[in-house]
C-alpha cells in the first residue's frame, strides 16, 4: 500500500506531466485541500478551472460541482475521483419536479442555489450562491413572484432579508440541518467569548439572523457562504470563532490563521460523500483518467445562461 507522501509526490508528477489543475472545496480531507491547486467554494472553483491553461480538471467535491465545472469549461476534461460522492440537498428535486412547480406557478422566476443538477440549471431563471443569493432575488422585478429551490433554510433566510413573494422548495442539505438552535446554544455556552459564523444552510440560520439583525440582541452572530467565512476571519479581530458549517473548513481556517481559534459548533457536521475522496482515488483518477463527468453541449448550453445571469450581477 502506498503511503501518502508517496502518492503525494506521484500526484504532483502526474498533474504536470497531464497538464492537470486539482481543486478541492472547503469540505474535503485535509490531505486533499493541501494537495490542492485551489481550495473553496464550489462555484469560485470552477471559475478557476474556466480561467486556468490546464486540459484536465480534478474536482475534489461532490458530483454536482463537477457539472458545474463542465457547463462553465466544456472544452476542458472534468474528473471526479469517486462517482459516488453526491449530494444530499442536490438530490431533493429533479427536473420533472422543478417543471411541474413551474407549471403550476406560470408566471413565477425560479432561482436555484448553485448545490443543484446541470438539468435543474437548465430549468431555472437564475442560479445563485449562498452568498450572493439576497442580491440575486433583490435584483428580480420586485412584481414577480419567486420560486427558490432546493435549500428552505436559504430560502427562509432570503425571504427574511428581502421580504419577497419567495415560494420554498422543501429542501435541505443532512449536514447542515442538523446544526439547529439548541447545538448552536450549547456550543455558544461552552465558547462564550468566540464570534459565531452561520452557514445559511444550516438549520439554525433563519432564528440566528432574526436575533443579529432584526431583534439586535445578539451582534456576535454572522452569516456567511463558506468563502464569505474565510475572508471574515481573516479580517476579523476576533481572536476565537464558533462555526457552523462542515467541520472540513476548520482545517483551513486554522491553517491560514494560526494565531487564531477555531471550534466547530458540532463535531458530528460531517458530509461523508465529502469524506470519500482520498489520496489514493485522487491519484488513480489522474493516472486513468477517471471518472470523467461531461454535460451534453445542448443541456450545458441551457444550464450555462441562468450561472451567466447570475454573474452578471454578482
Amino acid at each position: 500500500m502506498i503511503n501518502n507522501i508517496d502518492l503525494a509526490d506521484k500526484i504532483n508528477v502526474l498533474r504536470k506531466e497531464k497538464n492537470a489543475v486539482i481543486l478541492a472545496h472547503n469540505y474535503e480531507l485535509p490531505e486533499i485541500q493541501d494537495i490542492a491547486d485551489f481550495v473553496g467554494d464550489s462555484l469560485g472553483l470552477s471559475q478557476m478551472a474556466a480561467k486556468t491553461e490546464a486540459e484536465i480538471i480534478v474536482f475534489c467535491g461532490v458530483h454536482f460541482m463537477a457539472e458545474t465545472a463542465s457547463i462553465i469549461s466544456q472544452n476542458k476534461k472534468v474528473l471526479i475521483p469517486d462517482l459516488q460522492a453526491g449530494c444530499s440537498l442536490a438530490e431533493t428535486i429533479n427536473a420533472e419536479q422543478l417543471r411541474k412547480w413551474k407549471s403550476e406557478n406560470p408566471d413565477a422566476i425560479v432561482v436555484s442555489y448553485v448545490n443543484t443538477t446541470a438539468e435543474v440549471k437548465a430549468e431555472s431563471d437564475y442560479c445563485c450562491t449562498s452568498s450572493n443569493a439576497v442580491k440575486i432575488v433583490e435584483s428580480i422585478s420586485s412584481d414577480k413572484k419567486i420560486l427558490f429551490l432546493p435549500d428552505k433554510f436559504l430560502g427562509q433566510y432570503v425571504k427574511a432579508m428581502t421580504g419577497r413573494d419567495i415560494e420554498i422548495w422543501n429542501g435541505f442539505c443532512h449536514v447542515h440541518e442538523k446544526i439547529g438552535d439548541m447545538e448552536l446554544n450549547k456550543a455558544q455556552d461552552q465558547y462564550p467569548d468566540a464570534e459565531i459564523l452561520v452557514h445559511p444552510e444550516c438549520g439554525c440560520s433563519t432564528s440566528c439572523m432574526l436575533k443579529s439583525t432584526v431583534y439586535n440582541d445578539c451582534k456576535n452572530i454572522n452569516i456567511f457562504s463558506t468563502e464569505g467565512m474565510m475572508q471574515h476571519v481573516g479580517k476579523s479581530d476576533s481572536k476565537e470563532f464558533l462555526i457552523a458549517t462542515e467541520v472540513g473548513i476548520l482545517h483551513r481556517m486554522k491553517k491560514e490563521n494560526p494565531g487564531k481559534i477555531f471550534h466547530a459548533a458540532s463535531e458530528k457536521s460531517v458530509c461523508e460523500y465529502m469524506k470519500m475522496i482520498t489520496l489514493e482515488k485522487l491519484y488513480n483518477s489522474l493516472l486513468n483518467e477517471e471518472f470523467e463527468v461531461k454535460v451534453d453541449p445542448d443541456l450545458a448550453e441551457k444550464a450555462k445562461l441562468p450561472i451567466e445571469r447570475m454573474l452578471s450581477i454578482y
